[in-house]
């Protein structure tokens, strides 16, 4: 990555804000959150995602789910998040995001202070009962799962499941709203492979396309800029240009 390239990739950001910012897993590694997919490293080289973390497996093997599936989730819990995370935090704050979609359940954004997230596979903060739909916070679940209830029951009988979308799940009214807005903004897109659908319809729908990641994803060719490297440190070289324009 050029320093030419910053400073193009910038010009052209500061020249059309506000944009719509779409993150994946790469925001959050240097959170300590692994991936899904990278080769050796990502959680799906352990784990089948059907075999723990399905609406199938929820609903008829409730012990994998919440003794297994569940456990891999909560091991986000005390990630805190990083520079990548801030940045975007304060770009909102100054009117140059719009909105921040994303693919990670970590609340890393809520925590960094991001206001209008959509998350579209959902989060880990709580739960609801799958008969009453009455919210629980998700330390509730967790209690009735360590104390040996499993599966984690409302006073009404029904089963309390946290509000992360599973394979097999629909997904959340929130992207709708994030289809809308890609079709009114540029995208921005971070830490993504944009390998899982529906999340890589929206780079098709945006006016213009800028792309930070790591490696090669299908929609290389359609951005204007593509910005090889961390988040985290592609992000303060943005900020910094940013700032001086």
């Amino acid at each position: 990555m050029k320093r030419e390239d910053i400073h193009g990739a910038a010009r052209f950001l500061f020249s059309c804000k506000p944009w719509l910012v779409l993150t994946g897993a790469g925001i959050s590694t240097e959170s300590g959150i692994p991936d899904f997919r990278t080769p050796q490293t990502g959680l799906w080289e352990h784990y089948d995602p059907m075999e723990i973390l399905s609406r199938g497996v929820l609903l008829h093997r409730p012990e994998i789910f919440y003794g297994v599936g569940l456990q891999v989730l909560l091991s986000f819990e005390k990630a805190q998040p990083n520079r990548a995370h801030y940045i975007l935090a304060e770009w909102e704050k100054r009117g140059w995001v719009e909105g921040v979609v994303t693919q990670n359940i970590d609340s890393l954004h809520h925590r960094a202070g991001s206001q209008r997230v959509m998350e579209i596979h959902g989060h880990l903060r709580s739960g609801y009962c799958l008969r009453c739909a009455k919210q629980f916070p998700m330390e509730e679940l967790e209690k009735q799962v360590m104390q040996g209830q499993i599966p984690p029951r409302c006073p009404c009988g029904g089963v309390i499941r946290p509000e992360v979308v599973l394979f097999g799940d629909l997904l959340p009214p929130c992207f709708e709203e994030a289809v809308q807005l890609a079709h009114r903004y540029p995208l921005l897109v971070i830490g993504s492979s944009l390998q899982v659908s529906p999340a890589n319809f929206l780079p098709s729908y945006a006016p213009s396309l800028v792309i930070v990641n790591l490696t090669e994803t299908p929609f290389d060719h359609r951005a204007s800029w593509v910005l090889r490297g961390k988040a985290s440190t592609v992000l303060q070289l943005l900020h910094e240009e940013l700032e001086s324009l």
